[in-house]
């Protein structure tokens, strides 16, 4: 064990005399240093310091604590409660929004913490590589039953693994966290244990084969490919390209590369960080496919499958085309870790090839769903953004909950500045129209920005220090009318032949005191839901204007600990209640809503006819909290909306009546649902018919869940089946190992569609019970049916 430590330790070290005094200011050309642009007042240098104030109540022993247990080291103190199995996870996210901040702002006790934690991790690197020579050198990595799941790996055997929580997305966030401290900071000793982990990560898998590579990679792992590129960046070293290349997902890779888009159904944030390696793997390798892949797949998610604010995803998936009403009905809508990744995709496409579009989309998600997703006063994070009228969203609790969104919500609100500005070759390109100012040090100039945008429709920029001949990229936004911008020049205007969209280019020796004014009218337009045209979003310029609607039933607005409480549970108003705009014209109804006097960006619609009016206020999304809102509404013509309603009604009425009988409900064969309630399975499989999800097992297999019964003694069980199925499928339902039913649903329903199926629940069966386990085993020579989605529900 001494001799291992030893060698851990003198690797370490080795480390340490080869780094460089001084690290990149960024793994990314054309960027600057967040040390580099400052943030000036506004509304999201606020969110940047509440940011850190709430940063400053995490107890970064509980954050360490994962890591201290699975190296052998005496606990500190207990670590954090809550998504058990992810244990470790928020750990890197927190050294990683901890560096953003030490360069974004020099905060010292940031920069304290960070170098504690970097401490604190070189004793459990230490520890592995005593206490677990065989498999332990170099690893970083707090995953609960770390020595089972990684020694079995190493040899072969993935029972572990399967049986475990996405062991290599937990380990991702410790390699983020490691690599952005000495990203951000150059701090040497975090670019040591990175590449020391980056190995051990490497002889972790040097013997599976391709095929048992892809069958791991099956299972989410985060940005794995992308962590060993930016190792082959930081080293020249090609052994960190293969192993970015070996943990490339080909289901993916493939398709994507091809120009196919194969989304439908999958976990969403599941497959974003793997583009983002495709992205970063084909810019430092020149690899065409890689590239494609990573390109197409940012094309097809932010044309065909984001909503207005930029955000993807319901209950964690992509939904297939027919599925997207799902936005409308259900309460989970696009999660917040979706919209951080889809950020670093577009930055590195950007930095590329910088293209206005790519900007488009940054700003657009920026403003209308990163800035959102922070609460402005006690700076909780939001997880998942629901879209169906009249909800609202849940914030977390420093020390509470350890959501997913929770450690990128750390993150996202430390790195405003990032890409205010670009530079490529003799260019500063003007990409966003945020207060800050930027220090130049190349070239020995400092830039001055001051807008009150989007409040204000101007910017300007001044020269404040130095001169300099380089060309000044001005972005012309997409939402900028053709021919509408205005800009001067120290007084006189400027000519321009570009469209929206695109780069307006000024040359010239800058020097102190030159002033550059740009005038940024914006306007209304109409964005209908993907498809679903039925509803629609409005937006004011690159800003989402919605309504607040009321502050009843906000149940668990600040979560607790429970497992559930990133999902916003208060009552589902009926949807058919909602305001409906009933208009013929819609281009019309954008330019009549009237602002409101002395409150900028907050309009009212006095004229618009609507059904279930109400007396509202538009305003922008990221500034309503704690109240239930409306972003989408129902617009129909004056002819359609009398049937459609009635129909609607009908349907809402019969789902909300479902709602209130819910006891506890799971959705078979989706990830996070799954997860929520402890999945149990042998020989099962899922997959997914019609947009719908589902689960099944044979061949003496079985899977089971864990459900709550709220102590409820008159409970039934309604199971959602799918018809047209082939072969044999009888099976047995049991509750807490006592059999409910032999059920036989052979040939039952000879026509393609889904089911539900209800059974009674015996009161002796979950007597004085607040949980009971729901089983469905298939015969020896057998299967189930496929498990659509199952309810406990009040008789």
């Amino acid at each position: 064990m001494r001799i291992a430590q030893g060698l851990a330790g003198m690797i370490l070290c080795i480390f340490l005399m080869n780094s460089s005094l001084h690290a990149q200011d960024s793994l990314y050309n054309n960027t600057f240093s967040l040390s580099d642009i400052k943030l000036l007042e506004g509304p999201f240098k606020h969110a940047r310091d509440v940011n850190i104030q709430t940063l400053l109540k995490y107890d970064v022993d509980r954050l360490l604590a994962p890591y201290r247990k699975e190296a052998g080291l005496p606990a500190k103190t207990k670590g954090y409660s809550n998504w058990d199995g992810l244990d470790g996870h928020i750990g890197g996210h927190y050294l990683s929004a901890l560096a953003i901040n030490v360069a974004a702002t020099h905060n010292a006790e940031c920069k304290r913490r960070m170098e504690y934690m970097l401490q604190e991790l070189k004793s459990c690197v230490d520890a592995n590589a005593a206490n677990n020579p065989e498999w332990g050198i170099g690893y970083a990595g707090g995953v609960p039953n770390s020595k089972r799941i990684w020694s079995a790996l190493k040899a072969g055997d993935f029972t572990p693994y399967h049986a475990a929580w996405v062991p290599w997305y937990n380990l991702h966030k410790m390699y983020a966290g490691l690599r952005d401290a000495w990203l951000y900071t150059g701090n040497q000793q975090a670019k040591a244990l990175f590449l020391l982990f980056c190995d051990w990560g490497i002889n972790i898998v040097a013997t599976l084969t391709d095929s048992q590579m892809q069958s791991m990679l099956d299972t989410e792992h985060g940005g794995m490919n992308e962590i060993f590129a930016d190792a082959y960046e930081m080293t020249g070293d090609h052994k960190y390209l293969d192993a970015a290349r070996k943990f490339s997902h080909n289901m993916l890779l493939a398709p994507m590369a091809a120009g196919t888009d194969n989304l439908d159904n999958k976990h969403a944030n599941t497959q974003v960080p793997k583009a983002v390696g495709f992205e970063r793997i084909g810019e430092l390798a020149h690899d065409p496919q890689y590239s494609k892949a990573g390109s197409f797949f940012w094309e097809t998610v932010t044309t065909n499958r984001s909503v207005a604010f930029g955000g993807n995803s319901r209950r964690e998936f992509f939904p297939g085309t027919t599925a997207c009403m799902d936005f409308i009905n259900d309460v989970e809508g696009p999660e917040s870790c979706n919209s951080n990744n889809m950020l670093k995709l577009t930055e590195d496409l950007f930095r590329i090839n910088p293209e206005a579009k790519y900007i488009d989309y940054y700003e657009r998600t920026l403003y209308n769903h990163i800035l959102s997703t922070q609460h402005p006063v006690h700076g909780g994070y939001v997880y998942f953004t629901p879209l169906r009228p009249r909800h609202y969203r849940v914030y977390s609790a420093p020390n509470e909950a350890m959501w997913c969104c929770v450690g990128t919500g750390m993150e996202n609100h430390g790195q405003y500045n990032r890409l205010i500005y670009t530079h490529r070759n003799d260019s500063l390109s003007l990409n966003l129209f945020i207060a800050s100012e930027l220090n130049w040090k190349a070239r020995g100039i400092t830039i001055r920005q001051e807008t009150q945008f989007p409040y204000t429709e101007k910017t300007r920029l001044t020269v404040t220090k130095g001169t300099s001949r380089f060309v000044l990229m001005v972005r012309y936004p997409a939402w900028v009318k053709e021919g509408t911008l205005k800009m001067m020049v120290n007084g006189k205007p400027v000519n321009y032949t570009v469209s929206p969209s695109s780069y307006i280019a000024l040359e010239r020796t800058w020097k102190e005191n030159d002033v550059v004014d740009i005038q940024l009218p914006m306007h209304n337009t109409i964005e209908r839901l993907p498809n679903v045209p039925a509803y629609i979003a409005i937006m004011h310029g690159p800003v989402l204007l919605a309504a607040k609607t009321g502050t009843e039933h906000l149940t668990g607005l600040v979560a607790n600990d429970s497992r559930w409480g990133h999902i916003a549970s208060g009552e589902k108003l009926p949807v058919d209640k909602a305001p409906v705009i009933v208009e013929d014209n819609l281009s019309a109804m954008a330019d009549g809503l009237v602002p409101v006097k002395d409150k900028p960006l907050a309009f009212t619609f006095p004229a618009l006819k609507m059904i279930n009016p109400a007396k509202l206020v538009l305003e922008p999304f990221y500034q309503i909290h704690d109240a239930r809102y409306m972003v989408y509404w129902m617009a129909l013509s004056g002819t359609q909306y009398q049937t459609y309603l009635d129909s609607l009604a009908a349907t809402e009425k019969e789902r909300l009546a479902l709602q209130q009988r819910t006891i506890d409900f799971v959705a078979p064969g989706e990830q996070q649902p799954e997860a929520d309630h402890n999945i149990q399975s042998h020989q099962s499989r899922t997959g997914s018919s019609s947009d719908e999800f589902w689960r099944e097992a044979a061949n003496g297999g079985y899977f089971s869940y864990s459900m709550a019964t709220n102590r409820e003694t008159n409970i039934q069980l309604m199971v959602r089946y799918q018809g047209a199925e082939r072969g044999s499928r009888k099976f047995d339902i049991y509750i807490d190992g006592e059999r409910l039913v032999s059920e036989d649903n052979t040939a039952r329903w000879k026509q393609p569609g889904f089911f539900n199926v209800t059974y009674t629940v015996p009161a002796a069966m979950i007597k004085d019970k607040d949980r009971i386990s729901i089983k469905f085993q298939s015969p020896p020579q057998g299967s189930t049916s496929a498990v659509c989605y199952i309810r406990l529900l009040k008789k």
